[in-house]
């Protein structure tokens, strides 16, 4: 556990306040965002099973909450981390086409996250994924992804604005790119959390592309991102300057999803060659499901982003240790 207090924190929006400004930004956004996208709203899981490899290992380590179900006797039931892989089955399983896509609201539970300012147990997100063709998978295409999402963030600052004048962040005019691996060759000496606070606080908004590969000087990827969605070589997170901690805030995770020869090769890369014989697996590899590109937002940061909050308890319910609470109190950071 760790919080950051800011010296003389002073919300602008009281908690009630806050709580509608919390339905304001999400319902506009996922209308907005929806259009733009060309996506559909879809309803989605909960949990799933162990056995049909849905579930997201995000990275590796963090174990899934689990149980049983009296009617579903020897299946093991998990609670989703994340629907990238759910969504990719949904999209053929509803007959999308190229260019069309779908998105939902996520709740997540990730029973081993470190809490501090900017993670909870509890995770909210609109997760998204969209067809694509084949020789769509590239850099250009995701760019030019990263740049819709952007404009339509950017959109929700102006939306919040004339609401909220008094309490609204104002964001970056663009969005810049740079790899995982020129950030390295950048800031050698520093950390990959120290050297997106870098970037970040001199871009503004920064898309980093390239996280799970391991990188030239320290050996080490970026970031985790489990072998089994996205391609190493064309993913990236999306990284906003958050004034109110002074530091860079993660929106979005995204990218081009493995295809059958990348999910091959990152999966030895990552010693996990037994998930290939899984029935989402084995769907890709037997072309069962489309090329696609997709991703997650989150709604509680994007709130936080958007009202230049300290934490994100201030926008969303979770559980936090007692002494958190007390020390959040303590500094005028009210949790919900």
């Amino acid at each position: 556990m760790k919080v950051t207090i800011p010296e003389n924190y002073q919300p602008t929006l009281d908690v009630r306040h806050t709580q509608e400004a919390i339905k304001y930004i999400r319902d506009t956004f996922q209308r907005e965002f929806g259009k733009e996208m060309n996506l559909s709203r879809v309803s989605a899981p909960l949990f799933v099973t162990k056995a049909s490899g849905l579930n997201d290992n995000l990275n590796g380590i963090e174990r899934p909450v689990s149980f049983d179900a009296q009617d579903l006797p020897g299946e093991k039931l998990e609670v989703v981390q994340s629907l990238a892989k759910w969504k990719r089955w949904a999209l053929q399983k509803y007959h999308f086409e190229p260019g069309e896509g779908l998105y939902t609201n996520m709740n997540a539970i990730r029973r081993d996250e470190l809490l501090d300012n900017l993670h909870s147990m509890y995770v909210d997100q609109w997760d998204w994924e969209k067809v694509i063709n084949k020789e769509d998978r590239n850099i250009p295409m995701l760019e030019s992804t990263v740049r819709t999402i952007f404009k339509v963030i950017k959109h929700m600052e102006h939306e919040v604005w004339y609401k909220y004048p008094e309490a609204v962040c104002h964001l970056a005019d663009d969005v810049s790119f740079i790899t995982a691996q020129e950030l390295e060759d950048l800031y050698p000496d520093l950390s990959p959390k120290e050297r997106e606070n870098k970037i970040v606080k001199d871009k503004k908004c920064v898309f980093i592309i390239g996280i799970g590969s391991p990188l030239k000087r320290s050996g080490k990827p970026h970031d985790g991102r489990a072998p089994d969605y996205d391609d190493w070589s064309l993913n990236g997170d999306l990284l906003f300057y958050l004034p109110s901690l002074d530091q860079a805030l993660e929106i979005s995770s995204m990218g081009i999803r493995v295809d059958e020869e990348s999910l091959v090769k990152q999966c030895k890369a990552a010693h996990c060659e037994g998930r290939l014989q899984l029935p989402y697996h084995q769907a890709i590899l037997h072309h069962a499901v489309p090329y696609t590109i997709g991703g997650g937002i989150g709604q509680s940061r994007l709130c936080m982003l958007l009202l230049n909050k300290a934490h994100i308890g201030e926008v969303q319910a979770s559980i936090w240790p007692d002494q958190m609470v007390s020390q959040c109190q303590e500094h005028n950071i009210h949790l919900l």
